[in-house]
C-alpha cells in the first residue's frame, strides 16, 4: 500500500557550479561516475531496490543528457503503475524558471494533487550513497510526522560546513542553522557530533501542499525547503523528526558502508569519491549482488589488454576498467575508465578519471586528472606535472591539484 500511495520527487535541475567544468554541458546529475554509472543512478536505485516505483525527476539546467540517460536506462512496468520520468521545468506557475528547491515542487504541485498520494519523498539527485528507504518511511509512519529530514552526524568541529540540525532527545525537530559560525548543540548523548541536514524528505502530502502554497505567497522567501520552509514548519509547530541515517541498513550492506554519503559536489570531492572505490574495501561498494546498481547498459565488447613486448605492455593495476576499453601497450595505474577509452603504447596514466571515448596517445604521461568524455590526448602530452603549464593549455586545476580537460577538447601536439 505505501508504494502506491507515495511518490518520490527528485531534486536534479541544479547547475552545480562548484563542480565546473564538469556541468559545463551536463546537470550535476548527469555527470559520471564510477565509471559506468551517473551521479543520479544512486538515489533511483534506492528508491527502486527499496519498493518504491512511481518516480518523477525534475530537470532544468542543460538535462538532455540527463533526459536521455533515463529514457533510456530507466524504463520501469508502466502497465502497472510503474515509472521513473523526468519532468522538466514547465513554468507552470508566473512563467519563471525555478526559483529554489521549494519552487521546484510547487511548480509540480499537480504531479502531487492529480494522484492524491497520501506520502511525497523529495530527495536530491546530486549525491552519491545507498539507503534503504523503507526503514526511513516506517520511521516517519511510526513517528505521525508532517516531515522526517535525514540527517548525518558530523564531527562538531565541521559544523559551519553544513547546515546543521537541531534535535530533542526524541529526535523531534527544535532549530536548524544553515552553516553557523558558532558551537551548535551536539546529538544527544554524543558531544563530539551533530547533525547535518542531507536535503532528503518525507512530507506527509497534504501538509506539503499546504507549506508550499504559505511559501509561494511569501515575497521575501527564496523559496529553498532549508532556508525557508523548514523554519517555517519550526513557526507553524508542524510535527517534524530527524532520521538518523547512520542507523540505516541495506540489504548486503559491509560495515564500511555505514554512514556512507558523499555531496561530490567540488572538483577534488568527486575525484577523492572516485579514487575510494578503488580501496581493498571501499567504503561504497559496486559489486553487491543484494543491492544491485542499475544504469544504462553500453552495447560495448569486454575490456582488452593486449601487447607482451619488451616494454610494450598493457596493464592496469588498482583500476576500474569499463566495458569497450582496450589497453593496448600502455599502463594505467589507480584510474576510473569510462567505456570506450583506449590507452596507446608506452603511456603512462595515473590517479586520474577518463571519461567516455577518450583516447590517450603514444608515451603521453596524465596525473591526477580527469578527462572528460571525446577528447585525444596528443602523443607525448604531459598533464597533471606542471599546473602552470596546464593553466596555460586553459586547462582547470582545483585547490587540491587536480587537472581537469574539458570535454571535446581540441589539444594541439
Amino acid at each position: 500500500m505505501f508504494a502506491n500511495k507515495t511518490l518520490a520527487m527528485i531534486l536534479a535541475g541544479g547547475q552545480g557550479k562548484r563542480l565546473y567544468p564538469l556541468t559545463r554541458d551536463r546537470a550535476k546529475p548527469a555527470v559520471p561516475f564510477g565509471g559506468r554509472y551517473r551521479i543520479i543512478d544512486f538515489v533511483l536505485n534506492n528508491f527502486v531496490n527499496s519498493g518504491f516505483f512511481k518516480i518523477k525527476v525534475l530537470t532544468q539546467y542543460k538535462s538532455d543528457s540527463l533526459n536521455k540517460h533515463i529514457s533510456r536506462g530507466w524504463y520501469l512496468s508502466g502497465s502497472i503503475g510503474q515509472y521513473v520520468d523526468s519532468v522538466p521545468a514547465q513554468m507552470r506557475v508566473d512563467g519563471n524558471w525555478y526559483k529554489g528547491t521549494a519552487d521546484a515542487i510547487y511548480q509540480n504541485i499537480n504531479l502531487i494533487t492529480d494522484d492524491n498520494y497520501h506520502t511525497v519523498c523529495v530527495f536530491g539527485g546530486d549525491h552519491v550513497y545507498k539507503m534503504d528507504v523503507r526503514q526511513k518511511f516506517n520511521y516517519h509512519i511510526n513517528k505521525k510526522a508532517d516531515l522526517t529530514i535525514s540527517a548525518i552526524p558530523v564531527p562538531i568541529e565541521l559544523a559551519s560546513e553544513y547546515g546543521i540540525i537541531e534535535v530533542d532527545d526524541s529526535w523531534r525537530l527544535i532549530g536548524f542553522k544553515e552553516k553557523p559560525k558558532e558551537k551548535p548543540k551536539h546529538i544527544p548523548g554524543d558531544p563530539t557530533k551533530c547533525l547535518a541536514s542531507m536535503g532528503n524528505y518525507i512530507w506527509d502530502a497534504e501538509t506539503l501542499v499546504e507549506v508550499l502554497k504559505i511559501d509561494a505567497e511569501n515575497p521575501n522567501s527564496t523559496h529553498d525547503f532549508g532556508n525557508d520552509v523548514i523554519p517555517l514548519m519550526l513557526k507553524l509547530k508542524k510535527n517534524v523528526y530527524v532520521y538518523d541515517f547512520a542507523k540505516n541498513e541495506h540489504i548486503g550492506m559491509t560495515p564500511s558502508e555505514r554512514g556512507y554519503w558523499r555531496d561530490v559536489g567540488t572538483v577534488d570531492s568527486y575525484w577523492q569519491a572516485n579514487m575510494d572505490l578503488l580501496k581493498y574495501d571501499p567504503e561504497l561498494n559496486l559489486y553487491s549482488k543484494d543491492w544491485p546498481l542499475r544504469t544504462f547498459n553500453y552495447n560495448d565488447p569486454p575490456a582488452k589488454f593486449i601487447w607482451n613486448e619488451d616494454k610494450r605492455i598493457g596493464t592496469a593495476t588498482n583500476s576500474l576498467v569499463s566495458e569497450g576499453c582496450i589497453i593496448s601497450g600502455g599502463s594505467i595505474s589507480d584510474c576510473v575508465l569510462s567505456p570506450k577509452v583506449r590507452i596507446n603504447s608506452y603511456s603512462s596514466v595515473q590517479n586520474s578519471i577518463l571519461m567516455k571515448n577518450v583516447e590517450i596517445g603514444r608515451y603521453a604521461k596524465i596525473n591526477k586528472a580527469i578527462i572528460d568524455k571525446n577528447v585525444i590526448i596528443p602523443p607525448y602530452m604531459e598533464i597533471g606535472f606542471d599546473h602552470d603549464e596546464d593553466r596555460r593549455r586553459g586547462f582547470y586545476v582545483s585547490e587540491g591539484g587536480v587537472v581537469v580537460v574539458p570535454k571535446g577538447a581540441i589539444l594541439e601536439e
